[in-house]
């Protein structure tokens, strides 16, 4: 297995993982852990879609990263 294969993997798995938490009512959808895995996740796809010069995928995960990020950002906020 090839870096490129390992960094799609692990933020592949990373999203999924998460979900399939949030899906058994293990952590909130709205958590500040589910947001940071959101991003990570989806920083890692993005950049494994950038190694791969995949355009839909690397605006798609570029846009998934940001989004992520803005709810860290609400989240961070909202603990105040």
């Amino acid at each position: 297995m090839n870096a490129t294969m390992l960094i799609g993997i692990s933020g592949a798995t990373i999203i999924l993982i998460f979900f399939l938490l949030n899906q058994l009512h293990k952590i909130n959808k709205d958590s500040l852990s589910y947001d940071m895995a959101n991003f990570i996740g989806a920083l890692l796809l993005a950049i494994y879609a950038v190694l791969l010069l995949s355009l839909p995928f690397v605006i798609l995960n570029g846009a998934w990263a940001l989004f992520s990020l803005r709810d860290i950002f609400f989240d961070l906020k909202n603990r105040r």
